[in-house]
């Protein structure tokens, strides 16, 4: 092979590592542009895609979420997988950087193949460094087509790093034969001794692939399994009720009593269909919650990508894993004082949002849990604002088709 082809080699297989990486975070960094102003020139383009998902029972979970994204975690092993979204995500970003900057700072002056820092025990601490943060980004956006790209980029990963690794031996000879047998390929090898560098053949690329996939769909099944089992769900009067906000299901039952007993409530749940195949069911919020436009479309302030705070909400996501679910986007650091009288009658801490919502299934839905299937089709019909002391219901407000994203497919839970 001609330097010139070798060289043509290198700026091919770069463009596939920046086209991976590029392909998979675009898709997971859905997160950042649902809430921006460039929202609706990316749906223009990702959200034929995501419906199109959404057609089919057979494709329809790629576009559901395995983890909960709007309900605080309820469970110490919940809580802990959505800290580590943060860690992962951070880490990795930050392994990612200092990698890059050792590569092309090593190029520039010219010190030769990198093997210090992290490549000093990993081979391509880069590629391990993206996956970490994809992962951390897949959990904090946990949609099941970020973790199926998340499996096809650690495939073409594998590929790309033993294609470099064949091109290192011819390069360099027993010098990189000595480091392959040192070092990890992907993270740290704790056994001192040297060990022997296995190929991936092609018989057994199809095997790894096949593995990836199925067991990243295995584990978002399976923590959308148990994801499901412990919401904080709770039967009332012929509705299912789940709360957003941890510790509150109780006043949310008893809100939820009285609610009922406002006329107008009433009148609407009677309208609503609930049968064998179909059920109410109802959300209950503090009145400011951020993410509601994900569940109905109540207002235009609820609408983020009309709000020009993207990097403030993301950073606030990201650094605080529950504080950002507890006030709207409108409130930060605007915590109305506590005072008797009609200020404290008007605060929006006193209030709660129940919306409920009419889920409809293929097959009969017979407890809370069977909301949450993935083929139902859930249509939000109105809002009540109740009053956490008195339960007076302030306001109700029928909600239009679809939610505050249209019709994205956004969280359940």
């Amino acid at each position: 092979m001609s330097d010139a082809d070798g060289a043509r080699g290198d700026r091919e297989r770069s463009l596939i590592v920046g086209g991976v990486a590029l392909v998979y975070f675009i898709a997971a960094f859905e997160i950042v542009i649902m809430i921006s102003p460039f929202a609706f020139f990316f749906y223009s383009v990702f959200n034929p895609i995501l419906l199109t998902l959404n057609q089919s029972a057979a494709t329809r979970w790629l576009a559901a979420f395995f983890l909960p994204h709007m309900v605080a975690p309820t469970t110490s092993l919940l809580l802990a997988v959505r800290v580590l979204g943060s860690v992962f995500f951070i880490a990795g970003s930050l392994v990612f950087l200092v990698c890059a900057g050792q590569v092309y700072l090593g190029k520039l002056l010219k010190w030769g193949v990198a093997s210090r820092l992290f490549y000093a025990v990993i081979r391509h601490p880069q590629y391990s460094a993206l996956v970490v943060a994809g992962l951390g980004l897949t959990i904090l956006w946990p949609r099941f087509l970020t973790l199926m790209f998340l499996a096809v980029m650690v495939f073409l990963y594998c590929l790309l790093a033993k294609d470099e690794e064949r091109r290192m031996l011819r390069d360099y000879g027993d010098g990189y034969r000595e480091y392959q047998q040192r070092t990890g390929m992907f993270w740290p090898r704790f056994r001192r001794r040297p060990v022997a560098v296995k190929r991936l053949t092609w018989g057994t690329a199809p095997l790894l692939f096949v593995i990836l996939m199925g067991g990243a769909a295995v584990f978002g099944f399976g923590l959308r399994a148990y994801t499901v089992a412990h919401l904080p769900l709770a039967r009332v009067n012929g509705i299912d009720l789940i709360s957003i906000m941890p510790g509150d299901l109780s006043n949310a039952k008893d809100l939820l009593q009285g609610a009922r007993e406002d006329p107008a409530v009433a009148s609407r749940l009677r309208s609503m269909r609930a049968s064998g195949d179909s059920r109410i069911l109802a959300y209950a919020m503090p009145v400011n919650y951020v993410m509601q436009g994900m569940i109905a479309n109540t207002g235009p302030e609820w609408k983020l990508f009309k709000h020009h705070q993207t990097f403030a909400m993301i950073a606030d996501y990201i650094l605080h894993p529950i504080g950002h679910l507890q006030g709207g986007h409108m409130h930060h650091g605007m915590a109305m004082p506590m005072r008797h009288g009609p200020e404290m009658y008007n605060n929006p801490m006193m209030r709660r949002r129940i919306i409920f919502l009419e889920v409809r299934g293929n097959h009969p839905l017979s407890a809370p849990g069977d909301d949450f299937a993935i083929n139902n089709q859930r249509i939000p019909r109105f809002y009540a604002d109740v009053h956490l002391h008195t339960n007076e219901v302030l306001q109700v407000r029928e909600t239009p088709h679809g939610t505050g994203w249209g019709t994205v497919p956004t969280p359940m839970f």
